[in-house]
């Protein structure tokens, strides 16, 4: 109850400050390449109930035709102003609407694509019993995710084999220390780093 109340409270008030940069970003995205300004993508929530993330559009228009759902180095899909939006974070912001609405909270393991909670459903019938998170500690731990996969010969094989089995260990690690101090501790964490 007063994680919620935390993230309706700061989700709200986030959303009003951040207002003026919203809208800029979201022109910048509208004038620099075709197609909408928001990317949104199934994400599995909690208790496995499916949701639509808001990000800001990072990428050409129909990027998962045209390469799949995993993103590697300097991948050409990504569009010039998507590059900056990646690299500081800023196209996450739209998902301070996720976590009002209450798909989603501020601290939390991330959420998937459902193809690969079905490859671990087992880990996710765990993870899935809290409202996955804007940022948890995997978040932090591979805040350059991309550059990672990008150095890799198999990006995917590398995600689904190394890198998600890890994030998911790192969410229970999450879960069993979870607490308010531990919430605030890692929104610290991630503002210091975002705007590192």
């Amino acid at each position: 109850m007063i994680k919620r109340l935390f993230d309706i409270t700061f989700s709200a008030i986030g959303l009003i400050l951040l207002s003026p940069l919203l809208l800029m970003v979201a022109l910048l995205v509208r004038v620099t390449s075709k197609g909408p300004i928001f990317f949104c993508q199934e994400r599995m929530g909690r208790n496995f109930k499916p949701f639509q993330i808001y990000k800001f559009r990072t990428m050409v228009v129909d990027a998962p035709k045209l390469g799949g759902q995993i993103t590697a180095g300097r991948d050409p899909r990504i569009t010039t102003v998507g590059h900056f939006l990646r690299a500081t974070k800023i196209d996450e912001m739209p998902q301070l609407f996720n976590v009002l609405r209450g798909d989603m909270s501020f601290v939390g393991p991330r959420p998937e694509v459902p193809r690969y909670v079905e490859q671990f459903r087992d880990d996710y019938l765990e993870l899935l019993k809290v409202r996955p998170g804007i940022t948890d500690i995997a978040s932090l731990k591979y805040r350059h995710e991309s550059e990672l996969l990008g150095a890799s010969s198999d990006p995917e094989a590398t995600y689904v084999n190394e890198v998600l089995p890890d994030k998911i260990a790192l969410g229970k690690e999450y879960l069993q220390r979870q607490s308010l101090g531990l919430d605030l501790q890692l929104i610290v964490k991630t503002v210091l780093r975002m705007a590192a």
